[in-house]
């Protein structure tokens, strides 16, 4: 397998060296060993300056991505997407001149009648904008003129499994690269000390599970997969020294292994033996800069009263919403966070104030944190789920409680900074919150346009495998051009 990224060509000599690295590994052991670890380091920083040359096809606007996923898919009509329609029509059929055919889950789709449900939450307009936001997130609505909603995204995906896959890969079918994964592979780091890519869920939630594929780097090399920092005493696990090791045993073990694998070299250039070898040597690096990253006691009262009282409290949403703050001023390139428990299909007016709760004030927190340290203009903050959720009730609808099914055809995401237009409500829904009606943005185009900020045509940064290109975006996608600034 080869790999093949836009401007470059595959070389497929099997007797000439393809790089330094294998030049070194015919020389043989001696100097070639002695000098690995340097070598590797400088070589691996060539690379990734090269590849951003061929790669970048305009100057970017984001330097890097965080991207707040709200797993289980967010109740957009109970949130962002103001529909009085909706009240006026509670209680009654959804028509089908709405519904228009369209496949249901087996949740709902076997019930006798499917009521139309307005929303119990009261909306308002905020800002210069004008931006309709719920009660249940005033913190967001404060934040209105930084932010770009985009009310018209749509999906094929119907359940939680694939729909997250796509969110996060670009296609329903496990396997793929996530898409912090295609940007590390196609601009490389910026920091030499921490990943380019990092992962945090937020502790003791439920819901659909989250497994590491979501963010893996699929055909392309492991060192380009997310690294997932964890709530406990050691963020990343086995990083820390064994007890009766020191940093120099540590640095030893880490040189023999280095030796092994040069050995293994000779006989054959692997990319999973290098994967390997970077991976020893980022993990012994970051022994020194993980304890500085995740000590929040240098940050000032004001900042940590912003994020609100969870802050201190590690693997919150709050303190995992300030820890990226923190990784994206030291140069990591993508940083995803996850929070899990908006699959409401039940009792929505008690379980989506809860959510709101939890994430409302750090998440515009964040945002406003990046604006006040100049880093909102290059830094894209994305906040969304894999779908939507129905107008109508899933179950028995009554007088306190109700619940909503999956819903493909719409939903709203929001962003901030990083090259897009501040204030705006991009795209609209039918008077019921089931079509669109204007400025349709499949998941394709949300990937193609965040490419597209980070200076890249979506086209082009692609990855030879079985026997043909791939890329974030497949075959499909186009920039939205009307949400760049």
């Amino acid at each position: 397998m080869s790999q093949h990224r836009a401007g470059t060509t595959p070389n497929c000599s099997s007797t000439t060296p393809t790089s330094r690295r294998d030049f070194l590994g015919q020389l043989g052991f001696g100097a070639g060993t002695l000098a690995l670890s340097h070598l590797l380091k400088r070589e691996a920083a060539a690379n990734s300056a090269s590849a951003a040359e061929k790669i970048l096809h305009h100057a970017p606007k984001a330097k890097r991505v965080i991207f707040l996923f709200q797993s289980g898919a967010p109740s957009q009509m109970d949130l962002f997407d103001y529909k009085p329609l909706l009240n006026e029509k509670h209680g009654t059929e959804l028509p089908e001149s709405i519904r228009q055919g369209q496949r249901l889950t087996p949740m709902s789709g076997n019930q006798a009648s499917l009521p139309i449900v307005g929303s119990p939450f009261k909306f308002s307009q905020h800002g210069e904008s004008g931006a309709w936001v719920s009660e249940l997130m005033p913190h967001v609505a404060d934040i209105s003129d930084d932010l770009c909603f985009v009310k018209s995204m749509h999906t094929e995906a119907i359940n939680h499994g694939p729909g997250v896959t796509f969110m996060q890969t670009g296609s329903m079918i496990p396997g793929r690269p996530s898409m912090g994964a295609w940007l590390d592979y196609g601009l490389g780091t910026e920091n030499d000390n921490l990943p380019s890519f990092v992962v945090m869920v937020t502790r003791g939630k439920s819901g659909q599970p989250l497994v590491s594929r979501l963010w893996g780097s699929g055909f392309l090399p492991g060192q380009y997969q997310g690294v997932r920092f964890r709530s406990a005493k050691d963020p990343v696990l086995y990083l820390n020294n064994p007890s009766g090791i020191d940093s120099a045993s540590r640095r030893s073990a880490v040189d023999a292994l280095n030796e092994l694998h040069q050995l293994q070299i000779q006989d054959t250039t692997d990319k999973h033996v290098t994967a390997r070898i970077s991976q020893y040597e980022l993990a012994f690096r970051m022994q020194s800069s993980i304890p500085g990253v995740t000590n929040i006691e240098d940050e000032s009262k004001s900042t940590l009263d912003a994020y609100g009282s969870d802050v201190r409290k590690p693997g919150t949403f709050a303190a995992n919403c300030l820890l990226a703050r923190r990784l994206a001023e030291r140069g990591v390139r993508f940083i995803q966070l996850y929070h899990q428990g908006w699959d409401h299909h039940g009792r929505l007016p008690t379980g989506l104030p809860r959510q709101c709760k939890e994430t409302d004030r750090p998440s515009a927190a964040l945002v406003k944190d990046l604006k006040q340290r100049g880093m909102l203009e290059d830094t894209l903050v994305i906040w969304g789920g894999e779908f939507g959720r129905t107008n109508y009730c899933q179950g028995k609808l009554t007088a306190t409680d109700f619940g909503r099914d999956h819903h493909p055809r719409c939903f709203t995401i929001w962003m901030a900074g990083g090259g897009v237009k501040p204030g705006i409500s991009y795209g609209k829904t039918d008077e019921y919150c089931y079509n669109i009606d204007e400025g349709a943005t499949h998941i394709h185009d949300l990937h193609a346009t965040i490419m597209h900020l980070m200076g890249i045509n979506h086209e082009a940064l692609t990855y030879r495998y079985q026997g043909r290109q791939f890329r974030l975006t497949d075959v499909h996608g186009k920039v939205v051009q009307d949400l760049l600034a």
